[in-house]
């Protein structure tokens, strides 16, 4: 087991930034991949970004390249994603998630483990 929980979101204006942390605990987090997600209200959940276990991969969704990084702590148990150029669109729920292998992906069915989500709301 691994729980994990996200913690950074908040409101912000549209253009500023905002810095989301994924605190690891359990089964050794850094052996596996991980990624984030979000879900907007009335939306379905959706792959936001994902990096391999040793951080030297990462792969994004088509609206965060260029706008969000990922990145991990294997030290810290800790991951992270750094969202600049928020727009009011990106307003949802974030979640971070713990894969079963070794390399991300932007299929959810391959996390199994999953935190309680923190909410980011952009205002326009």
């Amino acid at each position: 087991q691994v729980q994990l929980v996200e913690s950074g979101g908040g409101l912000v204006q549209a253009g500023g930034s905002l810095r989301l942390s994924c605190a690891a605990s359990g089964r050794a987090f850094s052996w596996y991949a991980m990624a984030w997600f979000r879900q907007a209200p009335g939306k379905e959940r959706e792959f936001v970004a994902t990096i391999r276990w040793s951080g030297d991969a990462t792969a994004y969704a088509d609206f965060a390249k260029g706008r969000f990084t990922i990145a991990r702590d294997n030290a810290k148990n800790t991951g992270y994603l750094q969202m600049n150029s928020l727009k009011p669109e990106d307003t949802a729920v974030y979640y971070c998630a713990s894969s079963t292998y070794y390399s991300g992906s932007y299929k959810d069915f391959e996390y199994a483990f999953w935190g309680q989500g923190t909410q980011v709301t952009v205002s326009s």
